[in-house]
């Protein structure tokens, strides 16, 4: 069963990645967890690079690319082993983030884009797709919020440095995605306190829990 979760930054994606792993656990289901960019070692040398705001002057298909390296090389050592076994597999983000990111949001041809996906995707997508979604105004500001509980205030991403027209292209690249694969994309309201946002998911997940594919 592979599971993706998208979202604008902010979301709360990893916090429900972390409580569907400790669910999973619980019920006695094998699982991988993973995350683009950075699922493999030479995928989080890419991250750095991708999320340095030092590297302000990268182009945008210079970061396309970027991305579909680290995709492949995650789709070799760390997707098709996990499915291959038989393991319930969680991905924080993955082609759809490319799609939304440096399609519907710095401007590069969909058509293009989705070829390379493909590509580095070998075939290869999630069962189903959680899209976290929440106003950006309120996503930003969580994300403003753990900067600063991190004592990372002042030391964004390159994509959280973002105006917030960046970031509301990004949330209505996803929303349109998920109208375009209603068989594969779930919305939740990522406004809702994480408990009650869980509980939802496992919800929705409880069908699947037997699944081994």
């Amino acid at each position: 069963m592979f599971i993706s979760f998208e979202g604008i930054e902010g979301c709360g994606k990893t916090t429900q990645v972390e409580l569907l792993t400790k669910f999973l656990s619980h019920r006695g289901i094998h699982y991988v967890v993973t995350r683009e960019p950075g699922g493999t070692h030479l995928g989080k040398l890419i991250r750095q690079m991708l999320l340095d705001p030092a590297h302000s002057e990268m182009e945008p298909l210079t970061e396309l690319f970027l991305y579909a390296a680290d995709r492949a090389q995650h789709i070799a050592q760390v997707i098709r082993p996990a499915l291959e076994s038989h393991q319930w597999l969680i991905c924080d983000r993955f082609a759809d983030a490319t799609t939304v990111y440096q399609g519907y949001a710095r401007d590069q041809d969909l058509i293009f884009i989705q070829q390379l996906n493909e590509m580095a995707t070998q075939g290869i997508w999630p069962r189903l797709s959680l899209l976290l979604d929440c106003p950006v105004e309120v996503g930003l500001a969580r994300a403003r919020q753990r900067m600063v509980e991190n004592s990372l205030e002042g030391r964004e991403d390159r994509f959280e440095q973002q105006d917030l027209a960046f970031h509301q292209k990004v949330r209505e690249g996803y929303l349109k995605i998920a109208a375009q694969n209603p068989h594969r994309f779930r919305i939740f309201d990522a406004s809702l306190e994480q408990g009650q946002l869980h509980e939802e998911i496992v919800a929705l997940l409880e069908p699947h829990l037997n699944d081994m594919d």
